[in-house]
């Protein structure tokens, strides 16, 4: 018993604690690489994991994933601070950092690992992110948005050579042509949501 207790603490992340007040979000909206560097910014984010969710398969990997016949799509998990960042801001981040109107996918990688479902756990987060879904709909996207509003099940996190990828690559032609890129457009149109420099 006292094994798998040990096993269990070690599981958590080394910025949680028995007498942590961390929160954890789910978003799915293309590449977790760049996912998971957005929401890294953000003021109040302890930490963004890239991960699996929202598919049928037990222990999916990049591999299984990549063929569409597990049903996950490449997720990032938040963790932060309710004190200092709102679930709502994370919807509204969410939705300011990718196209949430496209079928499958966010240029240039396409397939339903990548795309658009933001998950809930309660019935508050559910609200928020339909309410935020209509008024966009209704302001912005003239009732196109795609994106899945899915209960959260489980969530697998991906292989290490994919965690904080973008920060670890900073010279891979995807992360200079896609994810900063990316990260910059979300920047510059969120810029009170950022962490100081």
């Amino acid at each position: 018993m006292k094994k798998v207790l040990v096993v269990i603490l070690l599981s958590i992340p080394s910025f949680m604690n028995a007498q942590s007040e961390r929160e954890v979000a789910y978003f799915a909206s293309g590449c977790f690489w760049c996912v998971e560097a957005i929401y890294e910014s953000i003021n109040g984010v302890e930490e963004a994991v890239s991960g699996y969710a929202g598919g049928h398969d037990l222990n999916p990997t990049y591999e299984k994933i990549g063929t569409g016949s597990t049903g996950h799509a490449e997720t990032v998990a938040v963790y932060y601070n309710p004190k200092k960042v709102s679930f709502q801001a994370l919807v509204d981040a969410f939705f300011a950092s990718h196209d949430p109107t496209t079928v499958n996918g966010q240029y240039p990688d396409f397939g339903t690992q990548y795309r658009s479902i933001a998950f809930y756990q309660t019935d508050t987060e559910k609200q928020a992110i339909q309410n935020t879904i209509d008024k966009l709909n209704k302001e912005k996207y003239n009732g196109k948005i795609v994106t899945e509003v899915k209960k959260f099940d489980l969530f697998y996190k991906a292989e290490e050579h994919h965690q904080n990828f973008e920060k670890r690559n900073p010279n891979n032609p995807y992360v200079r042509s896609v994810s900063i890129p990316r990260l910059n457009r979300f920047k510059k149109s969120c810029p009170l949501l950022l962490k100081k420099e």
